[in-house]
């Protein structure tokens, strides 16, 4: 991929708000410092930012396509109130590819796992899904 000067504002504007964001809020990021950035530059952008593996386009349940900066194969749960995002932890899901093949003769080739339920704070009290998805922090049961 070439490195542009709207690539990088596309890839900082992602960063900036935090991943986890869609096309239109990412054109309103950057048109913050450059109000006449056109959004098909931004789509653009995109589209060569995730064919290089640098930026993850992901589907968080319902709605646009949201897009992070790429670290490494991660996985999603997504509470359906708040929008929140969990990360799964990749030890998981390899303990579910090799059960997949070890118990089933099922060699995975690609696994996506997107888990959607109700967070911990909105299982208490329901809170406003906001614009941006917030990344939930880990909590472990003792």
């Amino acid at each position: 991929m070439r490195r542009t000067a709207q690539r990088s504002m596309v890839l900082e504007a992602i960063v900036r708000l935090g991943g986890h964001c869609t096309a239109d809020q990412i054109t309103e990021e950057v048109r913050r410092s450059r109000p006449d950035f056109p959004r098909s530059t931004v789509y653009r952008g995109l589209e060569a930012l995730t064919a290089s593996g640098a930026v993850y386009a992901t589907h968080l349940g319902e709605g646009a396509t949201h897009y992070e900066p790429a670290s490494g194969d991660h996985h999603h749960a997504v509470c359906r109130v708040c929008g929140g995002v969990l990360h799964i932890e990749e030890e998981m899901v390899t303990n579910i590819e090799n059960h997949l093949d070890s118990e089933h003769r099922f060699k995975p080739e690609r696994t996506e796992v997107l888990v959607i339920g109700v967070c911990d704070s909105c299982s208490r009290e329901p809170a406003q899904r906001g614009a941006l998805r917030r990344t939930i922090e880990h909590v472990h049961k003792p």
